[in-house]
Protein backbone atom coordinates (compact mmCIF):
# COMPACT_ATOMS: atom_id res chain seq x y z
CA UNK A 1 0.00 0.00 0.00
CA UNK A 2 2.93 2.40 0.64
CA UNK A 3 4.97 1.21 -2.61
CA UNK A 4 7.10 3.91 -3.41
CA UNK A 5 6.62 6.08 -0.13
CA UNK A 6 10.36 6.87 1.52
CA UNK A 7 11.38 7.23 5.06
CA UNK A 8 14.72 7.59 6.09
CA UNK A 9 14.99 6.75 9.83
CA UNK A 10 17.58 8.30 12.02
CA UNK A 11 16.92 6.90 15.28
CA UNK A 12 17.43 4.31 18.21
CA UNK A 13 15.49 1.88 20.28
CA UNK A 14 12.10 1.39 19.80
CA UNK A 15 9.79 4.46 19.72
CA UNK A 16 10.94 5.76 16.27
CA UNK A 17 11.80 2.41 15.00
CA UNK A 18 8.25 1.17 15.69
CA UNK A 19 6.81 4.16 13.85
CA UNK A 20 8.67 3.28 11.11
CA UNK A 21 8.48 -0.38 11.01
CA UNK A 22 5.08 -0.54 11.08
CA UNK A 23 5.24 1.75 7.83
CA UNK A 24 7.72 -0.78 6.56
CA UNK A 25 4.99 -3.96 6.61
CA UNK A 26 2.82 -1.39 4.76
CA UNK A 27 5.34 -1.29 1.75
CA UNK A 28 7.32 1.55 2.46
CA UNK A 29 11.01 1.98 1.74
CA UNK A 30 12.74 2.36 5.09
CA UNK A 31 15.91 3.23 4.92
CA UNK A 32 17.63 2.76 8.63
CA UNK A 33 20.37 5.08 9.31
CA UNK A 34 23.25 3.84 12.08
CA UNK A 35 26.37 4.71 13.47
CA UNK A 36 29.57 2.47 13.05
CA UNK A 37 28.20 1.23 16.59
CA UNK A 38 24.61 0.11 15.39
CA UNK A 39 21.18 0.79 17.20
CA UNK A 40 21.96 -0.21 20.56
CA UNK A 41 18.70 -2.20 20.64
CA UNK A 42 20.48 -4.61 18.45
CA UNK A 43 21.94 -5.96 21.83
CA UNK A 44 18.63 -5.84 23.64
CA UNK A 45 18.31 -9.91 24.35
CA UNK A 46 20.35 -10.77 22.54
CA UNK A 47 21.72 -13.53 24.79
CA UNK A 48 18.41 -15.66 24.95
CA UNK A 49 18.57 -15.99 21.61
CA UNK A 50 20.55 -19.29 19.36
CA UNK A 51 21.53 -16.84 16.93
CA UNK A 52 22.52 -14.19 18.94
CA UNK A 53 19.71 -12.05 17.06
CA UNK A 54 18.25 -9.51 19.35
CA UNK A 55 13.80 -10.67 19.38
CA UNK A 56 12.65 -7.16 20.33
CA UNK A 57 15.26 -5.31 17.18
CA UNK A 58 14.21 -7.84 15.11
CA UNK A 59 10.02 -6.76 15.62
CA UNK A 60 10.61 -2.75 14.68
CA UNK A 61 13.17 -3.77 12.04
CA UNK A 62 11.98 -5.93 10.19
CA UNK A 63 11.77 -4.89 6.15
CA UNK A 64 14.42 -2.06 6.61
CA UNK A 65 17.79 -1.53 5.26
CA UNK A 66 20.00 -0.62 7.07
CA UNK A 67 22.97 2.51 6.22
CA UNK A 68 26.02 3.03 8.26
CA UNK A 69 26.63 6.78 8.37
CA UNK A 70 28.72 8.70 10.88
CA UNK A 71 26.77 12.36 10.30
CA UNK A 72 29.82 13.90 12.51
CA UNK A 73 31.97 13.40 9.50
CA UNK A 74 31.32 16.23 7.18
CA UNK A 75 30.39 13.42 4.35
CA UNK A 76 28.57 11.14 6.29
CA UNK A 77 26.17 14.64 6.87
CA UNK A 78 26.44 15.65 3.34
CA UNK A 79 25.50 11.48 2.20
CA UNK A 80 22.44 11.58 4.67
CA UNK A 81 20.77 15.00 3.38
CA UNK A 82 21.40 13.42 -0.02
CA UNK A 83 19.16 10.42 1.17
CA UNK A 84 16.29 12.95 2.48
CA UNK A 85 16.17 14.95 -0.66
CA UNK A 86 13.65 12.64 -1.74
CA UNK A 87 12.51 11.00 0.72
CA UNK A 88 8.61 11.00 1.92
CA UNK A 89 9.49 11.13 5.35
CA UNK A 90 12.47 11.94 7.85
CA UNK A 91 11.70 10.43 10.87
CA UNK A 92 14.25 10.71 14.29
CA UNK A 93 14.56 10.69 17.92
CA UNK A 94 17.64 12.68 18.65
CA UNK A 95 17.21 15.25 21.03
CA UNK A 96 16.94 19.37 19.78
CA UNK A 97 20.45 20.13 20.70
CA UNK A 98 22.22 17.42 18.67
CA UNK A 99 19.96 18.14 15.95
CA UNK A 100 20.61 21.75 16.07
CA UNK A 101 24.29 20.71 16.36
CA UNK A 102 24.37 18.30 13.47
CA UNK A 103 22.45 20.68 11.05
CA UNK A 104 19.45 18.24 10.41
CA UNK A 105 17.37 19.96 12.26
CA UNK A 106 13.54 20.84 10.85
CA UNK A 107 14.76 24.85 9.78
CA UNK A 108 18.15 22.72 8.43
CA UNK A 109 16.13 20.50 6.08
CA UNK A 110 13.03 22.01 4.92
CA UNK A 111 15.17 24.04 2.23
CA UNK A 112 16.50 20.88 0.85
CA UNK A 113 12.75 19.46 0.31
CA UNK A 114 9.76 21.08 0.86
CA UNK A 115 7.63 17.92 0.65
CA UNK A 116 9.68 16.77 3.54
CA UNK A 117 7.25 15.46 6.66
CA UNK A 118 9.94 15.48 9.70
CA UNK A 119 8.88 13.26 12.32
CA UNK A 120 10.39 14.01 15.64
CA UNK A 121 10.31 11.55 18.18
CA UNK A 122 11.65 12.74 21.93
CA UNK A 123 11.22 11.88 25.10
CA UNK A 124 9.87 15.40 26.48
CA UNK A 125 8.93 17.39 23.16
CA UNK A 126 11.21 20.16 21.58
CA UNK A 127 10.11 22.90 23.41
CA UNK A 128 10.41 23.80 27.10
CA UNK A 129 13.21 23.73 29.77
CA UNK A 130 13.69 20.36 29.75
CA UNK A 131 13.06 18.84 26.24
CA UNK A 132 16.83 17.87 25.83
CA UNK A 133 16.45 15.61 29.16
CA UNK A 134 16.58 11.89 27.52
CA UNK A 135 13.69 9.88 28.43
CA UNK A 136 13.34 6.04 27.93
CA UNK A 137 9.58 5.36 28.38
CA UNK A 138 9.75 4.03 31.59
CA UNK A 139 10.89 7.51 32.84
CA UNK A 140 9.06 9.87 30.55
CA UNK A 141 6.01 7.82 29.79
CA UNK A 142 5.64 5.96 32.88
CA UNK A 143 6.79 7.73 35.49
CA UNK A 144 6.59 11.53 34.25
CA UNK A 145 3.40 10.91 32.02
CA UNK A 146 1.53 10.03 35.34
CA UNK A 147 1.06 6.25 34.20
CA UNK A 148 2.27 4.76 37.23
CA UNK A 149 1.25 6.72 40.06
CA UNK A 150 -2.44 5.75 38.40
CA UNK A 151 -1.33 2.07 37.72
CA UNK A 152 0.07 1.11 40.89
CA UNK A 153 -2.12 -0.31 43.12
CA UNK A 154 -2.81 1.72 46.61
CA UNK A 155 -0.10 1.07 48.99
CA UNK A 156 2.39 -0.81 46.63
CA UNK A 157 6.23 0.85 45.68
CA UNK A 158 6.99 1.47 41.97
CA UNK A 159 7.87 -0.82 39.98
CA UNK A 160 8.96 -0.77 36.36
CA UNK A 161 7.00 -1.13 33.04
CA UNK A 162 7.56 -3.58 30.72
CA UNK A 163 9.39 -3.48 27.47
CA UNK A 164 8.26 -0.68 25.07
CA UNK A 165 5.07 -0.41 25.76
CA UNK A 166 5.07 3.44 26.36
CA UNK A 167 7.25 3.18 23.28
CA UNK A 168 4.93 1.31 21.30
CA UNK A 169 2.02 3.81 22.63
CA UNK A 170 4.01 6.23 21.14
CA UNK A 171 5.02 4.77 17.71
CA UNK A 172 1.13 4.35 16.89
CA UNK A 173 1.12 8.31 17.38
CA UNK A 174 3.89 9.05 15.16
CA UNK A 175 2.37 6.87 12.34
CA UNK A 176 -1.27 8.43 12.87
CA UNK A 177 0.92 11.73 12.98
CA UNK A 178 2.94 10.87 9.24
CA UNK A 179 0.14 9.72 7.46
CA UNK A 180 -2.13 12.56 8.57
CA UNK A 181 0.76 14.98 7.11
CA UNK A 182 1.37 12.77 4.24
CA UNK A 183 -2.81 13.32 3.80
CA UNK A 184 -2.07 17.18 3.59
CA UNK A 185 0.64 17.63 1.71
CA UNK A 186 -1.85 15.99 -1.43
CA UNK A 187 -3.49 18.89 -1.08
CA UNK A 188 -1.01 21.19 -0.31
CA UNK A 189 1.99 20.00 -2.14
CA UNK A 190 4.62 20.70 0.87
CA UNK A 191 5.29 18.74 4.31
CA UNK A 192 5.80 19.70 7.92
CA UNK A 193 7.32 19.13 11.13
CA UNK A 194 4.93 16.31 13.06
CA UNK A 195 6.08 15.81 16.56
CA UNK A 196 5.27 13.09 19.25
CA UNK A 197 6.88 12.75 22.68
CA UNK A 198 6.73 9.62 25.20
CA UNK A 199 5.42 11.98 27.84
CA UNK A 200 2.14 13.64 25.94
CA UNK A 201 2.00 9.97 24.77
CA UNK A 202 1.31 9.11 28.93
CA UNK A 203 -0.78 11.74 29.64
CA UNK A 204 -3.39 10.58 26.60
CA UNK A 205 -2.69 7.10 27.39
CA UNK A 206 -4.29 7.63 31.09
CA UNK A 207 -6.57 10.54 29.47
CA UNK A 208 -9.34 9.57 30.64
CA UNK A 209 -8.41 9.81 34.42
CA UNK A 210 -6.32 12.86 33.34
CA UNK A 211 -9.68 14.44 32.18
CA UNK A 212 -11.43 13.81 35.62
CA UNK A 213 -8.49 14.89 37.69
CA UNK A 214 -8.43 18.27 35.28
CA UNK A 215 -11.81 18.91 35.72
CA UNK A 216 -12.58 18.20 39.38
CA UNK A 217 -9.08 17.74 40.78
CA UNK A 218 -9.30 14.56 42.72
CA UNK A 219 -8.90 10.93 41.28
CA UNK A 220 -9.60 7.81 43.19
CA UNK A 221 -6.23 5.60 43.61
CA UNK A 222 -6.36 1.98 41.89
CA UNK A 223 -7.49 -0.38 44.41
CA UNK A 224 -6.45 -4.07 45.21
CA UNK A 225 -9.03 -6.28 44.49
CA UNK A 226 -10.66 -7.20 47.83
CA UNK A 227 -11.09 -2.97 48.24
CA UNK A 228 -12.20 -2.43 44.91
CA UNK A 229 -14.88 0.37 44.57
CA UNK A 230 -16.49 -1.64 41.62
CA UNK A 231 -15.78 -5.36 42.87
CA UNK A 232 -17.71 -6.79 39.72
CA UNK A 233 -14.95 -5.44 37.61
CA UNK A 234 -12.30 -7.72 39.08
CA UNK A 235 -10.46 -10.63 39.00
CA UNK A 236 -11.10 -14.33 40.27
CA UNK A 237 -9.65 -17.72 40.10
CA UNK A 238 -11.62 -20.33 38.69
CA UNK A 239 -11.32 -24.23 40.59
CA UNK A 240 -8.45 -25.17 38.19
CA UNK A 241 -6.46 -21.57 39.19
CA UNK A 242 -7.31 -19.83 36.06
CA UNK A 243 -7.62 -16.07 36.37
CA UNK A 244 -10.58 -14.64 34.54
CA UNK A 245 -11.20 -10.81 34.18
CA UNK A 246 -14.82 -9.26 34.76
CA UNK A 247 -15.96 -6.18 33.22
CA UNK A 248 -20.17 -5.54 33.35
CA UNK A 249 -21.10 -3.84 30.35
CA UNK A 250 -23.75 -2.56 32.97
CA UNK A 251 -23.85 -3.72 36.72
CA UNK A 252 -27.04 -3.15 37.28
CA UNK A 253 -28.13 -5.30 34.89
CA UNK A 254 -25.17 -7.74 35.04
CA UNK A 255 -24.93 -8.47 38.71
CA UNK A 256 -27.82 -11.15 38.70
CA UNK A 257 -25.97 -13.06 35.75
CA UNK A 258 -23.01 -12.55 37.26
CA UNK A 259 -24.06 -14.00 40.68
CA UNK A 260 -25.79 -16.85 39.03
CA UNK A 261 -22.57 -17.50 36.78
CA UNK A 262 -21.21 -17.67 40.47
CA UNK A 263 -23.68 -20.15 41.72
CA UNK A 264 -24.78 -17.77 43.85
CA UNK A 265 -28.37 -16.79 43.02
CA UNK A 266 -29.05 -16.18 46.68
CA UNK A 267 -27.02 -13.39 46.56
CA UNK A 268 -29.20 -11.41 43.61
CA UNK A 269 -31.85 -9.72 46.36
CA UNK A 270 -29.48 -9.76 49.18
CA UNK A 271 -29.75 -5.60 50.36
CA UNK A 272 -25.66 -5.94 51.06
CA UNK A 273 -25.38 -6.32 46.88
CA UNK A 274 -28.48 -5.19 45.45
CA UNK A 275 -27.17 -1.78 44.33
CA UNK A 276 -23.85 -0.50 43.10
CA UNK A 277 -23.82 1.84 46.33
CA UNK A 278 -24.43 -0.82 48.32
CA UNK A 279 -22.03 -3.20 46.45
CA UNK A 280 -19.37 -0.77 47.01
CA UNK A 281 -20.03 -0.48 51.23
CA UNK A 282 -19.73 -4.36 51.33
CA UNK A 283 -17.03 -4.85 48.88
CA UNK A 284 -15.21 -7.34 51.14
CA UNK A 285 -17.71 -9.27 51.78
CA UNK A 286 -19.11 -9.52 47.86
CA UNK A 287 -15.46 -10.38 47.19
CA UNK A 288 -15.27 -13.05 49.16
CA UNK A 289 -18.45 -14.76 48.32
CA UNK A 290 -17.73 -14.96 44.70
CA UNK A 291 -14.09 -16.18 45.14
CA UNK A 292 -15.40 -18.81 46.77
CA UNK A 293 -18.59 -19.53 44.18
CA UNK A 294 -16.46 -18.72 40.89
CA UNK A 295 -13.38 -20.75 42.82
CA UNK A 296 -15.55 -24.27 42.75
CA UNK A 297 -15.93 -24.06 39.02
CA UNK A 298 -13.48 -25.51 36.63
CA UNK A 299 -12.87 -22.62 33.78
CA UNK A 300 -14.02 -24.40 30.94
CA UNK A 301 -17.32 -24.81 32.61
CA UNK A 302 -17.43 -20.80 33.70
CA UNK A 303 -16.54 -20.05 30.29
CA UNK A 304 -19.38 -21.21 29.25
CA UNK A 305 -21.44 -19.85 31.51
CA UNK A 306 -19.83 -16.34 30.53
CA UNK A 307 -20.78 -16.44 27.21
CA UNK A 308 -24.22 -17.68 27.14
CA UNK A 309 -24.74 -14.85 29.82
CA UNK A 310 -23.07 -12.65 27.21
CA UNK A 311 -20.85 -11.38 29.68
CA UNK A 312 -17.77 -9.07 28.92
CA UNK A 313 -15.07 -11.40 30.59
CA UNK A 314 -11.50 -12.86 29.66
CA UNK A 315 -8.89 -15.22 30.71
CA UNK A 316 -6.11 -13.73 32.12
CA UNK A 317 -3.59 -15.04 29.81
CA UNK A 318 0.34 -16.00 29.86
CA UNK A 319 2.33 -15.25 26.77
CA UNK A 320 2.49 -19.14 26.49
CA UNK A 321 -0.95 -19.22 26.36
CA UNK A 322 -1.72 -16.62 24.39
CA UNK A 323 0.00 -18.46 21.35
CA UNK A 324 -1.72 -20.53 21.34
CA UNK A 325 -4.92 -18.98 21.74
CA UNK A 326 -6.88 -19.50 18.51
CA UNK A 327 -8.53 -16.28 18.75
CA UNK A 328 -5.98 -14.83 18.71
CA UNK A 329 -4.63 -16.04 15.93
CA UNK A 330 -7.79 -16.09 13.99
CA UNK A 331 -7.15 -11.57 14.72
CA UNK A 332 -4.03 -11.84 13.20
CA UNK A 333 -1.87 -11.15 16.26
CA UNK A 334 0.55 -12.67 14.43
CA UNK A 335 2.95 -13.25 11.42
CA UNK A 336 5.51 -14.98 9.78
CA UNK A 337 9.03 -12.89 9.51
CA UNK A 338 11.57 -13.73 6.60
CA UNK A 339 14.53 -14.86 8.46
CA UNK A 340 16.43 -13.72 5.12
CA UNK A 341 17.44 -17.57 4.62
CA UNK A 342 14.85 -18.90 2.92
CA UNK A 343 13.06 -19.46 6.45
CA UNK A 344 10.46 -17.25 8.92
CA UNK A 345 10.22 -16.86 12.45
CA UNK A 346 7.14 -15.91 14.13
CA UNK A 347 6.60 -12.28 15.54
CA UNK A 348 3.93 -10.21 17.07
CA UNK A 349 2.23 -8.03 14.15
CA UNK A 350 1.33 -4.55 14.72
CA UNK A 351 -2.04 -3.73 15.45
CA UNK A 352 -3.96 -2.86 11.92
CA UNK A 353 -4.94 -4.96 9.50
CA UNK A 354 -5.83 -4.14 5.56
CA UNK A 355 -7.55 -6.89 4.94
CA UNK A 356 -7.39 -8.54 1.11
CA UNK A 357 -3.84 -6.36 1.35
CA UNK A 358 -0.58 -7.98 2.22
CA UNK A 359 0.29 -6.41 5.66
CA UNK A 360 2.69 -8.26 6.79
CA UNK A 361 6.42 -8.45 7.28
CA UNK A 362 7.99 -7.48 3.77
CA UNK A 363 11.67 -8.39 4.59
CA UNK A 364 13.98 -9.70 7.06
CA UNK A 365 15.57 -7.04 9.72
CA UNK A 366 18.85 -5.62 7.95
CA UNK A 367 22.20 -6.79 9.53
CA UNK A 368 24.12 -3.62 10.51
CA UNK A 369 25.38 -1.48 7.26
CA UNK A 370 24.34 -4.49 5.08
CA UNK A 371 23.11 -1.86 2.51
CA UNK A 372 25.14 0.87 2.65
CA UNK A 373 26.69 0.52 -0.46
CA UNK A 374 23.08 -0.14 -2.77
CA UNK A 375 21.85 2.68 -1.22
CA UNK A 376 24.67 5.29 -1.80
CA UNK A 377 25.40 3.91 -5.35
CA UNK A 378 21.10 4.69 -5.55
CA UNK A 379 21.63 8.13 -3.97
CA UNK A 380 24.11 8.81 -7.19
CA UNK A 381 27.28 7.71 -5.67
CA UNK A 382 30.33 6.05 -7.59
CA UNK A 383 32.11 3.10 -6.52
CA UNK A 384 34.93 5.03 -5.76
CA UNK A 385 33.13 7.65 -3.84
CA UNK A 386 31.69 5.22 -1.42
CA UNK A 387 35.36 3.30 -1.30
CA UNK A 388 36.69 7.15 -0.43
CA UNK A 389 33.62 7.43 2.51
CA UNK A 390 34.48 4.03 3.80
CA UNK A 391 38.40 4.92 4.02
CA UNK A 392 37.61 8.20 5.81
CA UNK A 393 35.44 6.28 8.27
CA UNK A 394 32.11 7.92 6.51
CA UNK A 395 30.21 5.00 6.02
CA UNK A 396 31.04 1.11 7.07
Amino acid sequence: MLQGFKVVELATHIAAPGAAGMLADWGAQVIKIENPDGDPIRLGFETLTPDGDSPVFQLDNRGKRSVVLDIQKPEGREALVRLIKDADVFLTNLRPRALKRARIDWESLRTENQRLIYASVTGYGLQGPEADLPGFDVAAFWSRGGVASIMIPKGEEPFVLRTGIGDHTCSLATVSAIMTAAYERERTGVGRLVETSLIRSGVYAVGSDMAVYMRLRRLSSTRPRMTSLAPLVNFYKTADDRWVCLMPKDARADWPKIAKAAGREDLIDDPRFKSDRARRDNTPELVTLLDAGFGAVAYAELARRFVEADLVWAPVQTPAQLVDDPQAQAAGCFVETPDGQGGFFPAPAVPVRFPGMDDGPKGPPPGLGQHTDDVLAEAGYSNAEIAAMRASGAVA
